[in-house]
């Protein structure tokens, strides 16, 4: 209990307030930054001037003076800005210059998941009016609320701001400007405020609400009342401006006084102490001191108001004005508001109408308001030293003292009434003060006999104390002093860089009527630390202002600290130390502090068990002998009540101890009649158990604290709180309430120790048997591994359920037809819990003992009826037995799930994406029941997705299950697998099938295609980088059988993720005017060159598998939508499905429409196309159609086409097509056979024919496409392909006739270019008309010139077949079959 300095708010971005208030230190601490980056690293190639820089001395002295000061520059930028906080802590005001920043307090949660509060910038700008003013003082005013309800916070804060021209101006929080006035044409030095305080004593004046304006020479009070009412009308005035923008209301004008201060040199701060009446005899030393010796008395001495002020020439100045020497000023309030809008409007209204002049404008700016002028005051007396020069002044809560600091670095402390310095500390230099008054509270007496009391009375009035806190920045330290003449009482080490704010005044608005019922937080002093960024305060508690010969709480702090010093000894002898804690504890006076020690004690870890009972025995029998009345009940409490738990850690701990070890472990015929399942179903439990255990392997995680299951006695009482006679656990963390549960029941659960003794001792110590339950199923639920491998365990937990279950007497109040609520609670356990096998095997143990007590129930019941009847064996039902079935389905489906879930293929995939790798979270049956109805089908998609499995073999367990001999393709699957996989694939296989068989209908294929589809499209989403994930979704999107479905995931995925990213690479292509390059497409489609091409190939899978859908969906009926019956109660969001088949159906045409662009697109892309602008081949209709909404019905391009579109599109085509055959032919080349390149083009898609399909859409003949396939085939040399797609034209004679150049030109270069003997030869055998025409062959354009000449006979005879005999080139193409079968 001694001075603590607590934080209460951090700066959410206060370094972002920083910047803007001092740019000039951004460039510096920039520039600093970016130095020590580079030093740091970020110059590899720097090896040079390793050795050299030591040369150059003198700069490298320099830059760390010059780093060091800009850093210090860059934290003390605080020490420069005028800081104001609210005293309520609502707002906070930092500002500079021109500019102002106002901080309002949030709450967030803080990195440790704790509320805290946090000052976010609410409002930030330049609030000068004037040219080169400048603000140099500011307050937050809290202003009371005027309505009945309130609360006791403030309605609103008013921000006074004062500027070096002499403006005081007022705004709101966010800003807005509500008032301002010029009361004076002097800088404004400082603003201070008093409001309103209940007086302590019928002596005590009451003292008026005011505000202080400090000038050079002049100080202005207004009026707290008045102030209050213009601000108020101000802000409502504000509101309607707001609102209508033309009401104008007068606001009551302020009154204030000015005084104009005389004979003193220099002023820099003040005080105004308020109204003060003297006493006779003051009143006559004053009249002597002035009027001298025959001096007149008036008979009731005046009320004077008090001014202090510090400076030079008095040092410090006391000022006195008499009440009634000077009548209140009446300012005419300039309305900020009204005066803004109504000058606007008409400055802009003559500047259109060119009205206005240049010296118009000035002399509108030079005009001010009037100020009037300022009564003198003389000062009356001070205190004259004239070297010494005064810095600031702070007056004390109680008006009766100011501390003073000066260029001397001393702090002094004035006697306000006196007029004198009474202490004065040294050493101070640049401080900061503040006060803090601390209120006694009553109950913090100590209850004692009168006499032996050290305060006298416990009642009476509460006593204040004053403390003067000392801010030293030059040494970084905040004191704490008792006053007046009293010792330092705290001392915290805090940095050079904060700022001290003692506002020195509450809330505006209250009086002695109002204030009676506030009990506003409001904190008297803070210090806002700009380095760690928080805003703290300093408690005080009220004993350090006493004595230390009254102070009795002094004496037993002094125990207090020996007490932690002794057990924080490094040797603890224990005996010794035992004997001196119970002295030093019955030393101890003050009950609290008595409490405070004890607990001290007890949270010590290194006192063993037996010597913290003896010591809290000891103190609870001396508390029994003392006298009633002096006993205080609540620490008699207290000790009663921890020491009923020590004695309980003892008792567990000894049954702990007895270790009865029993390795018997039970035959599985035993469990299974302990159960009440018969052979069939055991075998299946062990079945789903074993498969489980092997899949899981992260079964549970291990705390090193739990090998021995002990719990320490300070965790336990922590744990723990007793009231009366019960003992209740406390909001513990799961780990800690495991830590708990173990320490009474795991060595009960493995057959250690007795369960009956240990549930025995917990009940009879006030625990209830609920909590119990709780504690023993958490550690069961928790502790998965170990159970699932010791068998006997469930004997151990049936026997310990049986037993609680008897404790709590179900039978008695058990109604067969409801449900009970101890059985609920178990269930409720099992339910949340995410140890899948645990719960299970806990459910069946309570199913077990729950039917087991309805049987007892019924027996009783009915034995008078069945006596001597020969009967049956039978099971007696209740409602409890039928949800307990319930549970164990689920728990049961549950547990098949997550085996599933946690099985993997066998070796990992060394390609697989980060997304792919990270785990699956567990599952439990509230989560199931709450993951609405698709909830199932997608935590299997989220498997299928993590291990990629491929569709494929998701239906190959179905069709395992449909036909009980393996289907052919499994081998295949297997195969293509790797051996290492093989057994994974096939434990997956079987987990799968089991997985089918338990639901039907949450896993029907298309669902669960429909669930890994989207699982996929949206990781892709995610990583678009993973070209495949999206490839793969399409590849579930064509599993799903039921076109309906289909149709609506395949809109949804459309419009959800592909539109946007289409429309992108669309407008990108089209403006490029080509296949753009991997940084274009990074920039505008978020994904390299590669993965767009790949993209674009999906995008159009895509279309084609929605309009095929549409198509379907038309001949098939709506699926039915079934969830297994256990399952029936899950709630949550819309499945998917069913959310796909809400979807609307599509507009078929435009569907087709976009399809081709998509192919139009993806063949830029796959074959790097140059100057193709892929929107300029549709018309305008056709342009705006494009990324529509596909169900809408949009105006489509019909008609003949515009023939210069028709020659545009045709362009392309052959473009395209060149590019396929160019493709095919760099594949052959490097394939080497000709069939493998087939193959290769046919695994991406068939181009050719898409080409044709292109061209039929783009209304281009498709002969002339195929003609022009053929012709660019046998350009390349693929004479085979090329043989093929001849089948495929229909005008075969213009073939035949483009054909026979192309043989022209094979010819002409085998003949001409070559230039062989043998060529020459022949040439001079042919016909002159076939030379002639062979001349005129080029053969540059051929691709490919090296073709065998058996080959290009094949396609002599081709053209021969093809050409009709009456053709023009008939007789050439004769000639040339000659030629060819004499060069071959």
């Amino acid at each position: 209990m001694a001075c603590a300095l607590v934080p209460f708010c951090t700066f959410q971005d206060l370094e972002s307030a920083r910047v803007f208030l001092c740019p000039h230190l951004r460039q510096g601490g920039a520039s600093a930054a970016g130095g020590a980056k580079e030093s740091s690293g970020g110059k590899p190639a720097n090896w040079e001037d390793d050795d050299w820089g030591a040369w150059d001395e003198g700069g490298q002295v320099q830059e760390p003076e010059e780093e060091s000061a800009s850093k210090t520059q860059a934290s003390s930028w605080l020490q420069d800005c005028v800081v104001s906080l609210s005293p309520t802590n609502d707002l906070m005001v930092i500002a500079r210059e021109q500019k102002a920043v106002f901080f309002v307090p949030k709450w967030k949660h803080s990195e440790k998941g704790k509320e805290e509060m946090q000052y976010a910038i609410g409002w930030s700008g330049s609030l000068n009016v004037e040219e080169g003013e400048c603000v140099s003082s500011a307050l937050c005013i809290p202003l009371a609320s005027q309505k009945r309800s309130s609360t006791g916070r403030p309605d609103w804060t008013c921000i006074v701001v004062g500027f070096t021209s002499g403006y005081v101006r007022f705004y709101t929080e966010n800003g807005v400007l509500l008032l301002a006035q010029l009361l004076n044409e002097d800088p404004v030095l400082q603003l201070k405020c008093r409001t309103y305080e209940i007086p302590r004593h019928p002596g005590v004046t009451e003292q008026n609400e005011e505000m202080s304006i400090l000038y050079p020479s002049a100080v202005v009070t207004i009026d707290g009342f008045s102030l209050f009412q213009s601000l108020r009308a101000c802000r409502n005035q504000v509101a309607r401006a707001a609102a209508s923008g033309n009401e104008n209301v007068q606001p009551p004008p302020l009154a204030y006084k000015k005084w104009g201060l005389q004979d003193v040199d220099t002023i820099v701060d003040h005080v105004s102490v308020g109204i003060m009446t003297l006493t006779t005899f003051d009143q006559m030393k004053t009249a002597s001191n002035i009027g001298g010796y025959n001096a007149t008395i008036k008979n009731s001495p005046p009320a004077m108001s008090q001014y202090i002020t510090v400076g030079s020439n008095p040092f410090t100045g006391f000022f006195y004005a008499l009440e009634g020497s000077s009548q209140p000023l009446l300012s005419h309030v300039a309305l900020a508001v009204a005066s803004k809008l109504t000058s606007a409007l008409f400055n802009a209204a003559s500047g259109w109408l060119g009205w206005k002049h240049k010296q118009e404008e000035e002399s509108i700016q030079k005009q001010k308001p009037k100020v009037e002028p300022a009564t003198p005051l003389s000062v009356r007396f001070g205190i004259p030293d004239s070297r010494r020069h005064g810095e600031k002044i702070c007056l004390s809560p109680c008006n009766t003292l100011a501390a003073v600091t000066d260029d001397f670095g001393r702090v002094l402390l004035l006697d306000v009434a006196r007029g004198l310095a009474i202490r004065m500390w040294k050493g101070y230099r640049d401080a900061q003060v503040g006060w803090i008054q601390i209120v006694e509270d009553l109950h913090e007496r100590e209850v004692e006999k009168m006499d032996f009391s050290p305060v006298g009375s416990s009642q009476g009035p509460s006593r204040v104390a004053q403390f003067l806190v000392i801010y030293a920045p030059r040494r970084g330290i905040l004191e704490v002093w008792s006053t007046q003449q009293g010792p330092r009482v705290g001392a915290f080490n805090v940095g050079k860089h904060c700022r001290l704010l003692y506002p020195g005044y509450k809330i505006m608005g209250l009086n002695n009527v109002t204030s009676q019922g506030w009990q506003p937080q409001t904190y008297q002093i803070c210090l806002v630390d700009p380095v760690s960024g928080t805003v703290k305060t300093v408690h005080v508690p009220f004993h350090l202002a006493l004595s230390d010969k009254k102070s009795e709480r002094a004496k037993d702090m002094h125990l207090v600290k020996k007490l932690t010093a002794l057990l924080k000894a490094k040797t603890l002898n224990l005996d010794v130390v035992e004997m001196e804690v119970k002295e030093l504890i019955l030393d101890i006076k003050y009950p609290a502090t008595k409490k405070q020690a004890l607990e001290s004690i007890l949270a010590n870890e290194r006192l063993p068990l037996s010597s913290l009972t003896t010591i809290t025995q000891t103190l609870m029998d001396t508390l029994k002998n003392q006298e009633g009345e002096c006993v205080d009940e609540g620490l008699r409490q207290f000790c009663a009540n921890k020491l009923k738990l020590l004695q309980l850690h003892e008792s567990v701990s000894k049954i702990n101890c007895l270790a009865t070890q029993s390795d018997m472990v039970p035959s599985d015929n035993d469990l299974a009649k302990l159960l009440r399942l018969d052979e069939k179903e055991f075998a299946r439990l062990q079945m789903l158990l074993e498969n489980y255990k092997l899949q899981d392997t992260q079964l549970s995680v291990h705390f090193a604290e739990d090998k021995d299951q002990v719990l320490p006695v300070k965790t336990f009482l922590e744990h723990l709180e007793c009231e009366e006679d019960t003992i209740e656990v406390k909001k513990l963390e799961e780990r800690e309430y495991v830590a708990l549960g173990s320490f009474f029941f795991w060595k009960c659960l493995h057959g250690e120790s007795s369960t009956e003794e240990m549930c025995n001792i917990l009940v009879s110590a006030g625990f209830s048997s609920q909590r119990l339950l709780s504690l023993l199923l958490s550690v069961w639920l928790s502790k998965e591994k170990d159970i699932l491998h010791r068998t006997q365990s469930i004997c151990c937990l049936h026997a310990a359920l049986s037993l609680l279950s008897k404790m709590t007497a179900i039978d008695e109040s058990w109604d067969s037809q409801s449900v009970s609520p101890w059985w609920q609670q178990m269930r409720t356990a099992c339910v949340q819990s995410v140890n899948n096998g645990a719960a299970l095997l806990s459910a069946h143990v309570g199913h077990s003992v729950t039917a087991q007590i309805t049987d007892s129930i019924a027996e009783k019941k009915f034995s008078q009826i069945t006596v001597g009847a020969d009967t049956d064996p039978w099971e007696a039902l209740s409602l409890d037995t039928e949800y307990w079935r319930l549970l164990l389905k689920q728990l049961e489906d549950c547990l098949i799930l997550q085996t599933l879930l946690h099985s993997k293929v066998g070796k990992k995939r060394s390609l697989a994406s980060s997304a792919q790798t990270e785990p699956l979270g567990r599952l439990s049956v509230k989560k199931l029941l709450e993951g609405g109805k698709g909830g199932i089908a997608d935590s299997v998609a989220k498997w299928v997705f993590k291990q990629d499995l491929s569709p494929p073999l998701l239906q190959l367990g179905w069709k395992k299950e449909d036909s009980e001999e393996e289907p052919p393709e499994t081998g295949s699957i297997l195969l293509a697998a790797g051996e290492e996989d093989q057994t994974g694939l096939e434990t997956i296989l079987e987990l799968l099938l089991l997985a089918y068989q338990q639901f039907p209908c949450s896993l029907e294929l298309g669902v669960l295609h429909a669930h890994c589809c989207w699982e996929y499209v949206v990781q892709w989403n995610k990583y678009p980088e993973e070209a495949h994930f999206l490839t793969r979704s399409i590849d579930h999107l064509r599993c799903i059988d039921n076109a309906h479905v289909q149709h609506g995931i395949a809109l949804m995925m459309w419009n959800t993720f592909i539109v946007k990213r289409l429309s992108a690479a669309t407008y990108l292509m089209d403006k490029v005017g080509k296949a753009p390059k991997d940084r274009l497409c990074r920039r505008d489609i978020g994904m390299s060159d590669t993965a767009v091409t790949s993209f674009l190939g999906s995008c159009s899978d895509l279309l084609q598998t929605l309009l095929e859908a549409d198509v379907r969906s038309d001949e098939m009926s709506l699926p039915v939508l079934d969830t297994e019956d256990a399952w029936a109660s899950v709630e949550g969001q819309i499945s998917l499905v069913e959310l796909a088949l809400e979807q609307k159906h599509i507009h078929y045409p435009l569907v087709e429409h976009q399809s081709v662009l998509c192919t139009v697109l993806y063949g830029i892309m796959k074959f790097s196309l140059k100057s193709v602008k892929p929107l300029s081949l549709f018309d305008s209709k056709g342009k705006n159609a494009f990324f529509k909404d596909l169900t809408s019905i949009q105006l489509l391009p019909s008609g003949d086409v515009d023939p210069s579109l028709l020659s545009a599109r045709h362009q392309f085509l052959t473009k395209l097509l060149t590019a396929v055959v160019q493709a095919q032919y760099s594949s052959q080349k490097s394939r080497g056979s000709p069939e493998e390149s087939v193959v290769l083009l046919v695994k991406d898609r068939d181009w050719p024919a898409l080409t044709v399909d292109l061209a039929q859409h783009l209304q281009v003949n498709e002969d002339v496409v195929r003609r022009h396939y053929v012709c660019e085939l046998y350009n390349y040399g693929l004479d085979h392909l090329g043989e093929e797609a001849i089948l495929q034209v229909h005008d075969k004679e213009v073939l035949a006739s483009q054909l026979l150049v192309l043989t022209g030109q094979r010819l002409a270069y085998a003949l001409l270019h070559t230039q062989t003997k043998e060529g020459m030869e022949l040439l001079a055998r042919l016909p002159p008309t076939l030379c002639t025409w062979l001349k005129a062959m080029d053969p540059q354009d051929l691709k490919n010139v090296e073709v065998p000449i058996a080959t290009t006979a094949k396609l002599v005879d081709k053209v021969i077949e093809h050409l009709p005999e009456n053709h023009g080139q008939y007789s050439v193409a004769l000639n040339l079959i000659e030629a060819v079968e004499a060069m071959s």
